[in-house]
């Protein structure tokens, strides 16, 4: 038995020495093989039969001929120089045909493969072109398909550094359908001018410059749009819109993107909603429905009637449509004195169902002044802030919040040691004390014990803030311990019999509906924020600098205030009385967010521009939303 596997081992041994020889051994086995195979096949069907030759010579030469007829030899007979020659042009066919059969396989995988790459150039017009690859361009494409829903014919270009085809499926996959607007995958880096230039940009509405969540990210985007600036030549080129996460690169890559282009602080505007959802719990679901190309949307609208008439006039001079601000010599004002007069070349900026919604209609006839709530001054009083975790937009957050405290605020910090020191944690509040007291606790948030340990109830609201993904690890892994982190706290919630006002930040959207909380709690999504803003101000362009001050940390911003500010608990009257109560402060009404049992549904209660003449029982938990000076 041992002789025999020993046999077997040199024998297999040796057959693959000889492969290793080459081409030649190859052919060589090929025919051997062959051979085994078709002249024993051939040697029976002659002598079975009947009518095959009688003498043994004649048969061994039909066995040839067959065999030389199945493997393309000829099979001629005769003397032996004749076989050989005959055998010889055999063989220059058969290789003459391999060859030209090889070149051409050859020929078409190559440009089937060039094909599959997406090499060829663009045709289109009037397309979108979205420029490298991260979780955001699922959110961008899809918004940019639902923006193109009421034209005749959309396309959009993806240029990425990825397999076309893997590209195309991933799409398809998230977006399930896209109605008449066309998805376009070329593969290829977007740094690279002469790719760039197959997406033809210079025929685009817009350009999207994605960030992807890498340490070289901003240095990417700064790269990307000196490329784009090159394939572009001396044209003027579309509106660029782009974001960098530090702002370090701002500067450099507003440069490079030129005088159309928009640069977003992607963390920077991240920071800002959390803390706003933070001070004020339900805001970051107003700015989903706000930004996104399902309702209603921001757009440009003037009538003649309304030049030499104050802009608290025009607030109630829209049934359908929110009036926000103004548009002078191309420069928004938002939440203008209500006094400020409309001047020609003025427009207003509105919130309405569609371009053609904005229709005069006077609706102060539907206000009803005796159930007004009359204006008090604000009053801000201390906030206490609990932050579990830490990453790059911490800092920020303590900054956004440090601008809001008043004396006798507090923001404690829970983290790892390794993901930050009580150092860094004072240096990010340094310019807000004394007013602003900052504590810091190193401890695992995802352990029960230490948050059982914070007196948690006793603070105004919670940041529950994951790590920043590492290098090459998926977005969805980020977000592991920050799930773990709400199953303590949903505990804790348990426990106390209280619903506890958390924040949460995720880095995949598909987690929200793993996250054990509220379906109307804030969870910001910094990715999809930041993708659902750059396709509005692609989209929108004109409207840019609107969307840049909604988002800076000055000026006016949305606002979500209890209604109780602007009418009775209980009266039953018009959202036009809440237009003219929020006029009174000073503020544009631009919704509301209801707190009773139907606000389960998907909209979480939030209601975006209601008809000026619906009327509702406000109750004391309601909220109005509106544009407001902080």
């Amino acid at each position: 038995m041992e002789r025999r596997a020993s046999l077997k081992g040199r024998a297999r041994y040796w057959f693959d020495t000889t492969l290793a020889r080459g081409t030649s051994a190859l052919v060589g086995w090929l025919a051997l093989g062959c051979l085994v195979v078709v002249l024993p096949a051939s040697a029976v069907l002659v002598w079975t039969d009947a009518h095959a030759p009688a003498s043994r010579s004649e048969r061994l030469a039909a066995v040839w001929r067959l065999t030389g007829e199945t493997l393309r030899l000829g099979g001629a007979t005769g003397p032996l120089l004749h076989v050989l020659l005959s055998v010889l042009l055999a063989l220059v066919a058969l290789v003459y045909v391999s060859t030209l059969v090889g070149l051409i396989t050859t020929g078409l995988t190559e440009r089937l493969t060039a094909l599959r790459r997406g090499r060829s150039t663009v045709i289109e017009q009037g397309h979108s072109v979205v420029l490298g690859w991260s979780e955001q361009v699922f959110t961008v494409v899809s918004e940019l398909v639902a923006a193109n829903a009421n034209r005749r014919y959309g396309a959009v270009a993806v240029l990425a550094d990825r397999n076309k085809t893997s590209m195309e499926e991933a799409l398809r996959e998230k977006l399930r359908t896209t109605g008449r607007t066309r998805l376009i995958c070329r593969s290829g880096p977007p740094t690279d001018p002469t790719l760039l230039a197959l997406t033809q940009p210079g025929a685009a509405s817009a350009v999207l410059v994605l960030p992807h969540d890498d340490p070289s990210a901003d240095a990417e985007v700064v790269k990307t749009l000196l490329a784009l600036r090159s394939a572009l030549g001396g044209e003027e080129g579309p509106p660029v819109v782009a974001a960098v996460r530090d702002d370090r690169y701002l500067l450099a890559a507003s440069l490079a993107a030129g005088a159309r282009g928009i640069v977003l602080e992607s963390d920077a505007i991240t920071a800002r909603l959390i803390v706003q959802s933070a001070r004020r719990p339900g805001l970051s679901l107003v700015y989903r429905d706000l930004l996104d190309f399902a309702g209603d949307e921001l757009y440009l609208t003037f009538d003649p009637a309304l030049i030499s008439r104050s802009f608290g006039d025009a607030l109630l001079a829209l049934a359908t449509s929110s009036v926000i601000g103004l548009l002078r010599d191309g420069r928004p004002l938002l939440n203008p004195p209500p006094q400020t007069r409309i001047v020609p070349g003025d427009r207003l900026i509105v919130i309405t169902r569609d371009d053609d919604t904005a229709r005069l209609s006077d609706c102060s006839g539907l206000v009803d002044e005796s159930v007004m709530t009359p204006s008090q001054p604000a009053t801000h009083r201390p906030e206490r802030v609990l932050i579990l975790g830490w990453n790059r937009r911490a800092p920020l957050i303590v900054d956004q919040l440090g601008r809001y405290a008043v004396p006798g605020s507090l923001i404690a910090v829970v983290a790892d040691r390794q993901e930050v020191t009580a150092e860094q944690v004072q240096d990010a509040g340094t310019d807000f004390a004394p007013r602003l007291t900052i504590t810091f606790r190193p401890g695992d948030v995802t352990r029960p014990e230490t948050l059982r340990c914070l007196e948690i109830d006793s603070y105004d609201s919670v940041v529950v803030l994951g790590p920043d993904p590492a290098a090459g690890q998926q977005p969805a892994e980020a977000d592991n311990r920050t799930l773990v982190t709400l199953l303590v706290l949903h505990l804790l919630e348990q426990e106390t019999g209280r619903e506890l006002p958390v924040v949460t930040e995720l880095t995949d959207d598909r987690n929200r509906t793993l996250a054990p909380i509220s379906p109307g709690a804030d969870v910001i999504i910094s990715g999809k924020l930041i993708g659902l803003l750059m396709a509005q101000i692609s989209q929108n362009w004109h409207l840019a600098a609107v969307f840049e001050e909604l988002f800076s940390p000055t000026g006016s911003h949305v606002r979500l205030r209890p209604a109780a500010s602007y009418v009775l608990p209980g009266s039953e009257t018009a959202f036009a009385t809440v237009v003219a109560a929020a006029r009174q402060r000073g503020e544009c009404a631009i919704g509301y967010r209801r707190h009773d049992r139907a606000a389960a549904v998907p909209d979480h209660g939030v209601r975006i521009n209601p008809d000026k003449s619906e009327r509702r029982r406000w109750t004391d938990r309601d909220e109005v939303i509106v544009i407001a000076q902080d």
